[in-house]
């Protein structure tokens, strides 16, 4: 026999029932907050985006030109969006986002007047990833850096100056790849000479020919070469010894690493300034 509830359980049960009806509707009857961009048009909405931009407001920027886009996907604006979304992110430093939306766009629109500064801001997005790559020299061993963004801004940077050698940007890209080639160089020789120090010659001397053979204008090469002769020393291989160091004295006549490190056994690897 089923017992009745009396009136003060009842109004408990009601009550409960309607707070769990609430939180189930997810407060429902809350207002929800107004959308200050409802209404705008696309001449607004990229005009205050620009502002936020301009402002160094990243987020918000981005925010209002996702918005352009999904309102007005056919607009003169929607393509100049995607642009902005991409610069918004790399100046925001988020380069996992920037590179997404440069990838998107070289993509959608590959004959677009602009992809030459998609190609270009690619190669920005990595070269930013490592600047002060050559800081390391003083501040941790090189052999825990990994040099990938280097080799992935050079590689993006040698993407826009093959496909668009008349590019505005072109210039300005040629002069970050010698940069990024001396610091991939830079990397090997640190490597290289750390190979050396652990008494591993022979995979010191091949990282120091690959210096010479993959980097032949970088000003690491003296050093990459000085590091064979003492690899090959150490080795008792004496004709590669010999012949390496009748190159570096006829290049390196007055290498500091040739008055230094022959003369007398030091830590010459110290000598780099």
């Amino acid at each position: 026999m089923q017992k009745k509830l009396s009136v003060s359980a009842a109004k408990t049960a009601a009550t409960a029932a309607t707070f769990l009806v609430l939180s189930l509707s997810g407060c429902s009857l809350l207002p929800e907050k107004a959308d200050e961009t409802k209404g705008w048009s696309a001449t607004k909405l990229y005009s205050e985006a620009k502002e936020e931009l301009a402002g160094g407001h990243y987020e918000r920027a981005i925010q209002l030109f996702e918005k352009l886009e999904a309102s007005y996907p056919f607009g003169t604006y929607a393509v100049q969006a995607q642009m902005e979304i991409a610069y918004a992110n790399y100046k925001a430093q988020d380069q996992a986002q920037a590179l997404a939306a440069v990838e998107r766009f070289i993509k959608l629109h590959p004959n677009h007047a602009n992809v030459d500064y998609m190609y270009y801001l690619r190669g920005l997005i990595s070269f930013n990833d490592q600047i002060g790559f050559l800081n390391f020299i003083y501040e941790q061993d090189p052999t825990e850096r990994d040099p990938k963004a280097t080799r992935e801004a050079f590689a993006a940077f040698k993407a826009l100056v093959d496909k668009f050698p008349d590019s505005q940007y072109t210039p300005d890209a040629i002069d970050r790849m010698k940069y990024l080639i001396n610091a991939m160089a830079s990397y090997e020789v640190h490597v290289a000479r750390y190979y050396y120090r652990r008494g591993a010659y022979l995979a010191s001397v091949n990282r120091a020919m690959g210096v010479i053979s993959d980097y032949r204008d970088s000003p690491s090469i003296e050093e990459a070469l000085f590091i064979m002769i003492r690899g090959y020393e150490k080795m008792g291989n004496v004709q590669m010894h010999d012949d390496a160091l009748r190159v570096f004295k006829k290049n390196y006549p007055n290498s500091k690493f040739l008055d230094e490190g022959v003369k007398k056994e030091r830590q010459w690897w110290k000598l780099w300034g």
